[in-house]
Parts: structure tokens; sequence; C-alpha cells
């Protein structure tokens, strides 16, 4: 059992918000958005945000509150097999870290480069040794913060990092303003085209958005929820989690499709926006340097915060499974995910190392990053909903029971089955031309996590006693 405790309910909310707003929201949002028809998108957006992310929500945070420890030693609080299953999403947790550090480091450079006036590229990044470099301090700088403790670090950074993102937010939407397709952008965002909600692709994008974007179903919230006061209001702190997602996500919406009409770019090109046609916009506005060194440290303050959730769910596992102190656990795991993003580091290197023609970060992108997360919360509302029926979900949800229990499981049925035969199109590729249909990514996937959950069903009696459930319902 973790004695960690967030020192208030703020610093709790905003650590919770940081580990929601990341790249998924100021860069993944604005490329599903121009793919999937614009205002036509917001529309099931916002209803799987409140149908399906605050109940998912609260069953994490009430989850961990509950049991006061992390996602492993959670399922094995079921029972003992449970464990395997704990494994399986770490696993996903940190194989998707692995990657994530790799964009987290790309934001970083791009953001100091163009603060040296050098307005860098993404050509010439790529043809460089930067991408590894970076790679490298964005993995120690997370690991430093983590290893730091939930109050002196990761509640610490939040405190600097999410005020200044949603500043730097606010100041490049009002220079957004200043351009001169600005309503053509605004019409785009927020006028949805009815039509098109009859496209399976758009609901699932939404659905599997909505959960990438709000780090529900990974064990994120749970792990932060096991640091809770006893007091705090889940419901409303789900609420205020939301409301800020949802809103740093439109922000950022109203600050790249400005750009993208007034410069004439096409807003359907997806994430590769932001490192190879979004540059060449900030080169020819006014004030386009200070507006790119603004854009790209947004990002990386917003990945920042993502990656320290990422790693502290591992990092609180190790070291409440094991005698391991925090600062070992800190330093295993950060090696461990160091090296397994090498790989992807070197696929945007003068390395270019590929399988198959495919760069080795799209491959586990369209693999562990596409279908870790539904797998992932599909197990914890296995385990935790159907199996475990805690008395203290029912308490925590309320009237929004039903919607965990039977809605939620169908739904991301459903993203899965989409994303497998490749009804989803593929927004979060850095270069669209390497996409492929997901039945290979969903084979890989299936593979990797398993991987984990062997690794976890031979451990499961080598661990320390979890905590007991402190009620069923009966």
């Amino acid at each position: 059992m973790t004695t960690a405790r967030w020192s208030s309910g703020f610093g709790f909310v905003l650590a919770t918000v940081g580990a929601a707003v990341g790249l998924g929201n100021i860069w993944r949002f604005s490329a599903v958005v121009g793919q999937n028809g614009g205002g036509a998108y917001l529309v099931p957006y916002l209803i799987a945000a409140f149908i399906c992310a605050v109940p998912m929500l609260i069953l994490e945070l009430s989850i961990g509150r509950s049991l006061r420890t992390d996602v492993v030693s959670a399922f094995r609080s079921i029972k003992t097999e449970y464990t395997a299953l704990g494994w399986l999403v770490l696993g996903g947790v940190l194989l998707i870290l692995s990657y994530y550090l790799v964009l987290t480091g790309w934001v970083l450079g791009f953001s100091l480069s163009w603060g040296l006036g050098s307005q860098t590229t993404f050509a010439s990044f790529t043809a460089s040794w930067q991408p590894i470099g970076y790679f490298i301090v964005a993995t120690a700088v997370t690991g430093g913060v983590v290893s730091m403790g939930v109050r002196d670090g990761i509640e610490r950074m939040s405190k600097v990092v999410m005020p200044t993102v949603f500043v730097l937010l606010a100041v490049l939407a009002l220079y957004a303003v200043t351009l001169p397709e600005w309503t053509q952008a605004a019409s785009f965002l927020f006028t949805p085209e009815f039509s098109v909600l009859t496209d399976l692709g758009i609901w699932s994008a939404a659905f599997g958005q909505v959960f990438f974007s709000m780090s529900v179903g990974q064990g994120i919230m749970l792990t932060y929820g096991s640091y809770v006061d006893a007091k705090t209001n889940l419901l409303r702190s789900a609420f205020v989690i939301t409301v800020a997602d949802i809103g740093a996500a439109i922000i950022a919406g109203l600050v790249i499709f400005p750009v993208v009409f007034s410069f004439g770019l096409q807003p359907t090109l997806g994430t590769e926006l932001a490192f190879t046609t979004l540059p060449t916009a900030f080169a020819a506005m006014p004030f386009g340097r200070l507006i790119a060194v603004g854009f790209f440290g947004l990002l990386f303050f917003a990945a920042l915060s993502s990656s320290v959730a990422l790693l502290e769910v591992g990092v609180a596992a190790v070291e409440n499974t094991t005698r391991l102190s925090r600062r070992q656990a800190t330093l295993l795991l950060t090696g461990g995910v160091f090296v397994a993003g090498v790989p992807s580091a070197l696929s945007y290197s003068p390395v270019g190392l590929a399988v198959a023609g495919r760069p080795i970060l799209d491959l586990v992108d369209e693999s562990v990053g596409t279908f870790a997360l539904p797998i992932s919360a599909l197990c914890l509302l296995f385990a935790f909903v159907w199996v475990a029926d805690l008395e203290i979900i029912h308490e925590e949800l309320g009237r929004l029971y039903p919607l965990v229990r039977y809605l939620i499981p169908i739904v991301l049925v459903v993203v899965i089955a989409a994303q497998g035969v490749g009804i989803v199109h593929p927004a979060w590729r850095l270069i669209v031309d390497h996409a492929r249909n997901g039945s290979l990514g969903l084979l890989v996937a299936a593979v990797l996590l398993l991987s984990f959950a062997i690794l976890g069903w031979e451990l499961r009696d080598r661990l320390r006693t979890p905590p007991r459930l402190r009620s069923r319902r009966r």
C-alpha cells in the first residue's frame, strides 16, 4: 500500500489534468478533426467524452483511492492469477512511453532550434543525429521528475507546467484571431455536417481519441487516484479534468486551423502538419519565430506532463511489488524504456531503421500505440466491474454505473474492431503514406501485450502480498 499523497486537491487536479492534456490534445486532436470533417467530428467527440471518459475516470480514481496501490497490485488483489492482466496493462503503458518520449524529444528540439534562429525543418532535423540527442534529454528529464516523488517531483512540476501550457495556449489563440482566415477556421471547427455522422469511422475515431486524450484505461488515473485524499469529490474532479482536456483540445484547434487556412495548407494532412507544413507557415508569418517557439514549447510541456504520468504507472508498480526504492525503480524503468525506444528514435534519423519499408516508430504506433489502450481498458472493466464488482464503484458512479458495466465495453470492442479492419483513418502516423491496415498492428500488439501477461503470470507468486479489496458487492 502506498503512503504517498498529493499535498492538496488543487495539486491533484493539476497533476491529473497534466496527465490528460498532452500531445493527444494539441497535436493529434487537430489532425483527427482535420481528417474527419471538422465540426462534424466534435459531436461524437463530446458525446464520447461525457458518456465514456467521465465514468472511466471515476472508475479508475475510485479503485486507486480504495486500494491505495499500483495497477499490478490492484489486479492481484482480486485474484493472484489476475496479476498477468496488471502486467499486460503495465507493458502497454511502457511501450507507448518508449516512442512517446521520441516525439517529446522532437518537439523539444524544434522549440530550441527555432529559439536559436535556425528555423529547422523536419527533413533537416531527421537527417542529423539531433532526434537521438533530444530523445535522451526527454527521457532523462522525465525520469528525473518521477524520481523526486509524488509531491516534490510530479506535483511540483504540474504546478509550473500546466499553468504554462494554458497561458501559451491562450496567447497563441489570441494571435490566431488576428490571422485573415480565422473566421473560416472557426467555421470549419464548429460547424457540423450532420450528413457525415452516419460514418462509423468518425464515431470510432472520436471514441478512440477520447480514450487516448483523457489517459483513461491505462492505469494512470488508478495510480494517481491512490494518492488522493479520502475527502476529494471524484465526480467533480472527473468533470474538471474532462472540461480542461476538451478545452485544451478546442483551443489548440483555434490555434492550428487559422494558420492552416491563412497559409493555404490542407487540414487533412494529419500529424505531419506539426513538423512539415506549419514550420513553413511560421517562417512566412509576422513574429513567426516567436510563435514557433511558443507552439513547440507548448507541445513539449504538454508531452512532458503525460510522459511523467506514464512512467509513474511503472515506477509505482515496481516500487510496490519489489524491494526497490523509488529512485532505483525509476532508474531501472527509465533505462528499460530508453532501450525500448532506441529503435523508434533511430527510425527517423540517418539510420532510417525500418521493417518492410515502415519506420519502427510507425510500426510501434500502429500496433501498441493504437490497440494497447482499448485492450487495457477492457481488462480494467472485466476485472473490477464484472469480476470484483466493488461496492465502492457503485457508490462513486451511482447512476453512471451501467455505462461502465454495459455500454463502454461494447464501445471498446467496436473501436478495436474498427481499427483492426482499417475503418478509422490513421491520424497519429508521422508520415501518412506509411500507414497500413490495422490487422497487422493488432497482431503485433497482441503478441507484445501477451508477452507481458505471460511474464506477469510467471511472477505472480514472487511478488509482495497485495492489499485486499475493502468490500465487494454481494
